[in-house]
This record gives C-alpha cells, sequence and structure tokens, in this order.
C-alpha cells in the first residue's frame, strides 16, 4: 500500500517541476472513490469509454483504471489533435463515456465533422484539467443532450478530490462537492481555516493524497500545513450548499490598484462573443496601477474589431476588470 506506483512528474502547486510520488494505497484509494461516485450512473461490464487523452497526463491514467475497474471497452484516441482521425474514432465506436478539456470539447463542437457523431448513447462527459467556459458547456449540452461534469483535482492528489453529482440537470460552474473520504477547505495565508463564501486557496486531505514529492523535502514542505492539508495553489470558495467554486491560480491572479482580477473570470467573458476562437487574459505591467489586463485573442471572425470585443466585455465586467490591452493571433 505504501509502495510507490508512479512518479508522476507536474508543475505542481509552485510551478517548479517536481516528480510526484503516487502508492499503490493512493490510486487503489481513488479509482475505489470514483468507483463509488459513478456507481449509480455506469454499469459494470456494459460501458464504452472514449479516452482522447494522453494516459501521461493524471487525469487520463486514473480515468482508464476506473473505467478498466467496472470493465469498460476503452478507446483509446493517441493523438487528438488530428480530429479528422479523433472524430473517425468517435464515429466508429457507440461511446457512453467521454473525458477531455474545456479546448478539446470546444474543438469538437468547432468541426463540422462532429454533427455526423452518434451521441444518443452517451452517459457521461467528464471534464477536468481546466475551467470549462460557460460557452462551451452550453453548446455541448446543446449538440449532445448530456450535461458535462466537471471535476476537480491535482496530480499530487491522484487525481480526483472534487466533483459534480451526475444528476446535475445543467453545468453548474462550480467543481462541486468533495468526493467520498475527502475533506476540502478554504485557506488564509497563514493556514487557517475561512468561513463560507469567503475567499482563500483550496486545502485538501484524504487517502488519494500523495505523502511527499520525490527527494524534494523543502517543496513538499511548502504545500502541507501543520494540520495536514494540501494547500492547492488554486484559489477560491465554497458556498452555504459545500459546492467548491475555483477563482483562478494563486500566482496567476492580476491585481489592478489593488483590486484582485483573476484571468478565469476574463477569459470566460470573452469567449462568450461569437467571434472568439481562443482566449488568454495575462497581467501586463502599468505604472499608474501596477497591472492592468490584457487579453490575447484568437478570432474565430475574421471581421472582429477590438473596439466590439470590449464592448462586449464592458457588458459582461466591471470597469477595472475590463482589458486594456487587446492582441490579435493568428493561432494559440
Amino acid at each position: 500500500q505504501e509502495d510507490t506506483a508512479f512518479l508522476q512528474y507536474t508543475g505542481g502547486t509552485t510551478g517548479v517541476a517536481k516528480g510526484v510520488m503516487l502508492t499503490h494505497g493512493n490510486l487503489v484509494a481513488n479509482v475505489q472513490q470514483m468507483r463509488a461516485w459513478l456507481a449509480r450512473d455506469l454499469v459494470d461490464g456494459k460501458e464504452m469509454f472514449a479516452c482522447p487523452l494522453p494516459l501521461y497526463h493524471v487525469y487520463a491514467l486514473t480515468s482508464s483504471l476506473v473505467l478498466l475497474a467496472i470493465g469498460a471497452h476503452t478507446i483509446l484516441i493517441t493523438n487528438p489533435r488530428d480530429m479528422h482521425a479523433c472524430i473517425h474514432d468517435l464515429r466508429k465506436y457507440p461511446f457512453t463515456v467521454i473525458i477531455g478539456v474545456n479546448t478539446l470539447y470546444r474543438a469538437l463542437l468547432d468541426a463540422p465533422e462532429f454533427a455526423a457523431v452518434d451521441t444518443q448513447s452517451l452517459k457521461l462527459t467528464s471534464a477536468g484539467g481546466m475551467a470549462v467556459q460557460r460557452v462551451v458547456a452550453e453548446r455541448w449540452k446543446q449538440r449532445t443532450g448530456v450535461t458535462i461534469i466537471e471535476g476537480y483535482g491535482l496530480t499530487e492528489t491522484s487525481p480526483v478530490v472534487i466533483a459534480n453529482p451526475l444528476n446535475i440537470p445543467e453545468w453548474s460552474g462550480t467543481i462541486g462537492l468533495p468526493i467520498p473520504s475527502t475533506l476540502a477547505t478554504i485557506l488564509d495565508e497563514q493556514g487557517a481555516e475561512l468561513p463560507v463564501g469567503e475567499l482563500g486557496e483550496i486545502g485538501v486531505r484524504g487517502p488519494q493524497v500523495m505523502h511527499s514529492y520525490w527527494n524534494r523535502p523543502d517543496e513538499t514542505a511548502k504545500v502541507f500545513t501543520p494540520e495536514g492539508w494540501l494547500r492547492t495553489g488554486d484559489m477560491g470558495y465554497v458556498d452555504e450548499r459545500g459546492y467548491f467554486s475555483i477563482t483562478d491560480r494563486k500566482k496567476d491572479m492580476i491585481v489592478v490598484s489593488g483590486f484582485k482580477v483573476f484571468p478565469n473570470q476574463i477569459e470566460d467573458a470573452v469567449a462568450l462573443h461569437p467571434g472568439v476562437a481562443e482566449v488568454a487574459a495575462v497581467g501586463e505591467p502599468d505604472e499608474r496601477s501596477g497591472e492592468v489586463v490584457k487579453i490575447i485573442v484568437v478570432k474565430q471572425d475574421a471581421a472582429l474589431t477590438e473596439q466590439a470585443l470590449l464592448e462586449h466585455c464592458r457588458q459582461y465586467l466591471t470597469g477595472y476588470k475590463v482589458p486594456k490591452i487587446v492582441e490579435f493571433r493568428t493561432e494559440p
């Protein structure tokens, strides 16, 4: 149980590449936790699992182990960037489960060939690895009739710690509830727990949480509080129902004249414009306000102008969050 099963490398909670020591116990725990989470909706030996993500990523790795444990037929799509080949495989098999990241689901929806994919057998669409944008969630539900179930985890947690229930009628915009045998909380800078609704760093505990980083006691010490909480590096809050929401990575936060701005919120608002294919928000140094918001945009509509995009942003964002710099690029 305590023997190391994998050394999964990650930028982790601080951005420095480290080997996460995941034990057999960690992985078995997370597989059993997710089996319990999925038990009501998935049938042993009856599912067809489409895995269009590389198995070197812990999200795909553990998802594959979970579906293997329930006897699912697994379709490994080796190069999802080859959208033609990916859709060819999805057309070939009546898949009931698919996992992916926001950019993959958007690419599928944007591909004309995806209209020919039969999704009548689809039961579960799982999303992780990055925040799901509202526009993608709504388009996926409209196209397939299936709600994207967003979850949350880290390489350090094997990876799943928080997930939405499978029976939610619509995409919730939250990452959900702690899964079985898992505790989650919101921590302040000193590691003390914060009350409901207050913004802080998400902390987690559970049998799926790593013991340490490989040969990095210094980095290990940084991420655990004296009470045993793993500091995730993600900022968020918990509501009165116990549902957790992420605002953004702690290190990605933009501070405009003392106001905290989270890139995810900016990107979500910009992506609602139909003329936008991809967007990233970053902080740009500014003499007056410390930082301003800059967006880097790949156009879906070649006629999209900076003025039109900023007018769109003003409908969804308060003044200090509206981008001050817009850069258009031809590819992500």
